[in-house]
C-alpha cells in the first residue's frame, strides 16, 4: 500500500471519527434539551395553577404567598394568559408591558399558536408560552458547535498545509541546488579529460568521433545541471515560439523511442505562437510528459500534441494511446513520490507541476484518461502579450 492510499484511508477514518463525535454531541444535546423542555413544561403548569388559584381566591384572609412566589420565580419563560374570549389578559417576560403593545403581543400569540409548545388549558383561561432563552440557545448549540469546529479544522488545515508546502519547497530547492552543485565538479573534469584526449589523439578519427558523442552527452549533463540550479529561484522568462520547441522535443524523444511509437506533432509550418517561459524548464516539463507517455505505450502506440488558444492562454495537449490513469488518481499523479513504475522515483510530474504553476503562472492537469485507451495532459500558459 503506497503512502497516498494510506493517506486517503486516514482521511476517511478521521472523517468517520469526526462524524461519530458530532453524532454523540447532537444526541446528548438533544437529550438535555428534552429534559429542559419537560422541566419548563412543569414550571409553566405550576405557573398556571398559581394564576388560577389567585383568580379564584375570594377570601382576603387566604395566604397567597406560595402562589406569588411561584409567579415571581418565573423570570425566563415568556407566557401569555388568554381568556375564553381570545383576549390577552396578562403577559410576562417579554421585556415590555401589555398596555400600549397589543399588536406586538398579538403577533407573539400567533407565533406561539403556530410553533410553540402545547398550551395549558384552565377553566377560564389558556396559557401560551415559549421556550426559555436558555433552551433556545441549547437547541442551536449543535449548529454553533459544527460551525466553530468547521472553522477550526479549516484554519488548522490551511496553516498546516502552508507550513508543509513551505517545508517541501525548501527541501525541493535545497535538493535541486545541491544536485546541480554536485554535478558541476565531475562535469568540469570530464570536459577537461575530453579536451586532453582530443589533443593527445588528434590523428585517431574513430576516437575523435567518440569524443564528439561524449561532448553531446556532457552538454546534456550541463543542461540537466542548469535545470536543477533554477529550481527554488525565480527563473528568467523570455519570449518563445512554441512550435519550434515542440518540434525539437519531438525529434529528441523520437530518437530514443521504439520504432513502433508514432509521433503526431503540429510541425513548424504554422504562424508563430509566442509564450513567456524559461526555455530549459519548459523543455524539461515536455520531456517528462513524453517519457511518461512512452512508458504508458510500452513501446507501441501514438504520442500526439495539439496546440490551441484559450482566451489569454495557450494550451498544449499531450496525448498517448497507453494504459491510462484511473480517475481517482488524476490529482495524485502530481504528488511527490507517487509512481506506478517499479523503478520510478515519482518526481517527474511533481517537478512539472511546480515548474508550470510556481514559475510560469500556468496550469497542468490530466484532461482525460481512459483505462487501456490513453491519457491526455494539458498545459496552459499565459500568452505572450
Amino acid at each position: 500500500m503506497d503512502i497516498y492510499t494510506r493517506k486517503s484511508r486516514w482521511k476517511i477514518y478521521l472523517a468517520i471519527a469526526g462524524f461519530l463525535i458530532l453524532l454523540v454531541s447532537l444526541f446528548y444535546t438533544n437529550y438535555l434539551a428534552q429534559q429542559l423542555a419537560e422541566g419548563e413544561r412543569v414550571k409553566a403548569q405550576l405557573l398556571a395553577r398559581a394564576w388560577e388559584s389567585l383568580a379564584s381566591s375570594d377570601n382576603l384572609d387566604q395566604d397567597i404567598t406560595i402562589q406569588l412566589e411561584i409567579i415571581k420565580s418565573n423570570t425566563d419563560i415568556p407566557a401569555l394568559v388568554v381568556n375564553d374570549r381570545a383576549q390577552i389578559e396578562f403577559a410576562v417576560n417579554f421585556g415590555r408591558d401589555l398596555p400600549g403593545n397589543e399588536a406586538y403581543f398579538e403577533r407573539q400569540l400567533a407565533t406561539m399558536k403556530a410553533s410553540g409548545p402545547a398550551p395549558i388549558e384552565m377553566p377560564d383561561n389558556t396559557i401560551y408560552y415559549q421556550q426559555s432563552r436558555t433552551l433556545t440557545l441549547l437547541t442551536y448549540y449543535p449548529i454553533l458547535q459544527l460551525v466553530l469546529l468547521g472553522i477550526f479544522i479549516g484554519i488548522g488545515y490551511l496553516l498546516f498545509s502552508s507550513a508543509r508546502r513551505s517545508e517541501q519547497n525548501q527541501v525541493w530547492a535545497g535538493m535541486a541546488k545541491e544536485t546541480a552543485h554536485q554535478l558541476g565538479t565531475p562535469i568540469s573534469a570530464i570536459v577537461g579529460w575530453i579536451e586532453h584526449l582530443r589533443v593527445s589523439y588528434e590523428a585517431d578519427e574513430s576516437l575523435q568521433d567518440v569524443l564528439g558523442e561524449l561532448d553531446k552527452d556532457v552538454s546534456r549533463l550541463n543542461l540537466i545541471a542548469d535545470r536543477f540550479s533554477k529550481i527554488g529561484s525565480a527563473p528568467e522568462l523570455e519570449k518563445i515560439d512554441l512550435y519550434p520547441q515542440l518540434e525539437d522535443i519531438k525529434n529528441y524523444m523520437s530518437r530514443r523511442a521504439s520504432r513502433k511509437v508514432k509521433f503526431d506533432f503540429p510541425g513548424t509550418d504554422f504562424s508563430p505562437l509566442y509564450i513567456k517561459a524559461n526555455l530549459h524548464l519548459f523543455a524539461w516539463v515536455l520531456e517528462n510528459l513524453m517519457r511518461n507517455a512512452l512508458d504508458a505505450t510500452e513501446g507501441k502506440g501514438t504520442i500526439s500534441a495539439r496546440v490551441y488558444e484559450d482566451n489569454n492562454y495557450v494550451s498544449i495537449d499531450v496525448s498517448d494511446t497507453g494504459k491510462g490513469i484511473p480517475t481517482n488518481k488524476f490529482k495524485t499523479v502530481f504528488q511527490p513520490g507517487f509512481t506506478t513504475k517499479k523503478r520510478g522515483w515519482g518526481l517527474g510530474l511533481s517537478l512539472a507541476k511546480r515548474i508550470i504553476e510556481s514559475y510560469h503562472s500556468g496550469k497542468i492537469f490530466v484532461k482525460n484518461s481512459v483505462i487501456n485507451q490513453g491519457t491526455t495532459f494539458t498545459i496552459k500558459l499565459p500568452k505572450f502579450q
